[in-house]
């Protein structure tokens, strides 16, 4: 196990003040050198992602390294009905792993629209466009019970996705 990539791809959270994107094409190329790499000593590799603004990057670098023969797939840290950023969901899980760095007294609901519903004006605006506060869901419901309940869904489906091992046509462990 490798230390996390602290930066990704976040141009749609770029107007809110601390937001560093290094962009789709960048962490394309980092995650195929970093793949290159880990792949002279290591078997088999899998990242295992926490951003959807990531996903394009992961699906063109694992299918590159892949295409070099290289045993890569990727994995979604996913919980069953989770809001999209900063709400319930991301809360919960931080109130579990971290509580010191949740700022309860600070916190504010955002949109809780479906994402589905959000994506095209979030892809014209990014998330300014569809929340003032740039939430995505609502994390004054969050807890550190439910957290540790959703971080154990998704470390579950990630081992389970690694022990199947099979990769779908943009890498994805199914």
């Amino acid at each position: 196990m490798a230390p996390a990539v602290a930066y990704g791809a976040s141009g749609e959270h770029q107007s809110f003040a601390g937001t560093i994107s290094i962009g789709t094409e960048a962490l394309t190329m980092l995650l195929v050198e970093y793949g290159r790499s880990a792949a002279c000593w290591a078997r088999r590799l899998v990242f295992v992602n926490g951003h959807g603004g990531n996903v394009g990057a992961l699906n063109s670098a694992v299918a590159r390294l892949r295409a070099e023969g290289r045993d890569v797939g990727w994995c979604p840290c996913a919980a069953a009905g989770g809001d999209a950023h900063a709400g319930h969901t991301e809360t919960s899980v931080l109130l579990h792993i971290s509580p010191a760095d949740v700022l309860t007294d600070r916190w504010l609901a955002g949109n809780g629209a479906p994402l589905r519903k959000l994506l095209p004006s979030m892809r014209r605006g990014g998330v300014a466009a569809v929340s003032r506060v740039g939430v995505l869901g609502d994390p004054t419901t969050a807890t550190a019970f439910e957290g540790k309940r959703i971080f154990a869904e998704m470390v579950d489906g990630c081992v389970c996705r690694i022990t199947r091992w099979s990769p779908g046509s943009d890498g994805m462990l199914t």
